[in-house]
C-alpha cells in the first residue's frame, strides 16, 4: 500500500513583484516500508512543511458511490434534472 504525502517546499527565491518567498507543492507516493524513513529525513529541513493524507476511508468511498448511484437513478427516472456537460466544463 502506498501512502500519499503532500509536501510543501518553501523555495528560497523571492518574487520580484510580491517580495515573498515562493512555495511549491510536491506529492509523493511512497511504499509503506519506506514511509517513516522519508518522513524522518524531510523533518530535518526547516523549510519543509509536511501534510499527511491517507485519502478517503472505505466508508467515505462507499457512501459517495451510493449517493452517486441514487442520483443517477433519479436522473434516469426524470425526477432529477441534469446539467449539460458543456455548462460544467465552462465553470472550470
Amino acid at each position: 500500500m502506498y501512502l500519499c504525502i503532500i509536501i510543501q517546499l518553501c523555495i528560497k527565491m523571492e518574487s520580484a513583484v510580491l517580495n515573498r518567498p515562493k512555495r511549491r507543492q510536491v506529492v509523493l507516493n511512497i511504499p509503506s516500508r519506506k514511509y517513516h524513513f522519508i518522513i524522518d529525513l524531510l523533518k530535518n529541513y526547516d523549510y519543509v512543511q509536511i501534510e499527511e493524507s491517507d485519502g478517503d476511508s472505505k466508508e467515505e468511498i462507499v457512501a459517495n458511490l451510493t449517493q452517486a448511484f441514487k442520483e443517477l437513478k433519479l436522473l434516469k427516472e426524470g425526477k432529477l434534472e441534469g446539467r449539460p456537460v458543456e455548462e460544467i466544463l465552462n465553470e472550470i
